[in-house]
């Protein structure tokens, strides 16, 4: 490691879940990459594994002065051990390692290069932009890798090419100071997010990748990847421009505004007053609206902590509900069928409801600034 011009300690945090087979020997490649420049702290957080590798970290640590081990009295995810990883991690630079062989540590002195030279805060070590040896596998999971990187890059305006990687190295600064939520496989895109919206210099190296199949022992699965595309859209959205915003606010208004259509047409038929009908859709749809916009899009863990608040946004709701009452009848005197003459006062009534949101319910920035 040439390039290397002085002692250099890097953190290798290793989250671990029932990895005895692989543990002791990923320890060792890692304690390997150690030399008259490069020093390691190798810290194991055990996740409450239900085999021997808490036995087997212990007994490591013991043999190797540069290991720390941790353990979870019960199991909370990866994302979960590397949060008391990156905490008790002491050195320059700070790196994520999985505990199983699919990673090669030999990788992390490339990935140091931009750190050392203080090119970059955080360095992503890339499987598709690798010379290097690859393992060929799954073609679902790799196309799902892919489509959640491009949504993640349109929302951060990053051009990853891996962002679900497991390497990537931090200035033990940068790390630290986020405030990381995700407790299982979350993590890769809340921290990618995180890293972006702090206009970071982030580098992509290309690295070897020795994937496991799911018969030996791989662990993420379909859940996992829609729980990151939850992810994405949750820390990422209430920061992206207003253009992108209303892309995604057309999945959400367009549901409440189906809800909206759907109730109307249930009661439509039955003998109930027409304001009746229109004004309980309409209330229905924006209670639905306005969970989705809290949960992926606006602001998270809401509070009703503002009297201010909770008079704009029953202000906005007025608004856009007697918009609906209005031009739904409007439409119905007109002669138009009502369940045309609802689909008309919707779609309206969308924009509104996005515009009401955006700039007036949740916006970004001063006191009201959405929470991360």
């Amino acid at each position: 490691m040439s390039e290397i011009r002085k002692k250099t300690c890097l953190s290798v945090i290793i989250p671990c879940y029932n990895e005895e087979h692989t543990l002791e020997k990923l320890v060792q490649r890692v304690l390997e990459i150690q030399d008259q420049h490069l020093s390691v702290e190798i810290i194991v957080v055990d996740d409450h594994s239900t085999d021997q590798s808490a036995k087997l970290a212990e007994s490591l640590s013991r043999t190797y002065p540069e290991m720390r081990v941790f353990s979870h009295n019960k199991n909370q995810g990866k994302g979960a051990a590397l949060h008391t990883g990156i905490a008790q991690a002491t050195g320059d630079f700070v790196a994520i390692q999985d505990a199983d062989l699919e990673y090669d540590p030999c990788d992390l002195k490339k990935l140091l290069g931009p750190l050392i030279h203080n090119k970059a805060d955080v360095v992503i070590g890339s499987r598709f932009l690798s010379s290097g040896t690859r393992r060929i596998l799954n073609f679902w999971h790799s196309l799902g890798n892919k489509l959640l990187t491009t949504i993640s890059n349109m929302l951060t305006d990053l051009n990853l090419s891996d962002m679900e990687t497991c390497y990537k190295v931090f200035r033990r600064d940068v790390i630290q100071s986020l405030d990381l939520k995700e407790k299982r496989f979350g993590f890769e895109p809340e921290v990618i997010a995180k890293v972006a919206h702090k206009k970071l210099r982030i580098f992509e190296i290309g690295i070897s990748y020795y994937g496991r199949s799911y018969a030996e022992g791989k662990k993420i699965n379909a859940k996992d990847g829609w729980r990151a595309l939850y992810c994405i859209l949750k820390y990422n959205l209430h920061q992206a421009p207003w253009p992108v915003q209303l892309f995604f606010y057309l999945f959400i208004g367009g549901s409440a505004a189906i809800l909206n259509l759907g109730i109307f047409i249930v009661l439509e038929p039955l003998q109930i007053p027409l304001p009746v009908k229109t004004g309980t859709a309409f209330i229905l749809a924006a209670i639905f609206n306005y969970l989705l916009c809290i949960w992926i899009m606006f602001r998270h863990k809401a509070r009703w902590n503002s009297r201010f608040e909770v008079i704009v946004f029953f202000f906005v709701v007025f608004i856009v509900g007697a918009f609906d009452y209005f031009s739904t009848h409007f439409f119905i005197f007109s002669d138009y069928p009502p369940t045309l003459a609802k689909i008309f006062a919707s779609s309206i009534g969308l924009m509104l409801n996005f515009t009401g949101r955006k700039w007036l319910v949740f916006p970004e920035g001063g006191r009201r600034k959405a929470q991360n």
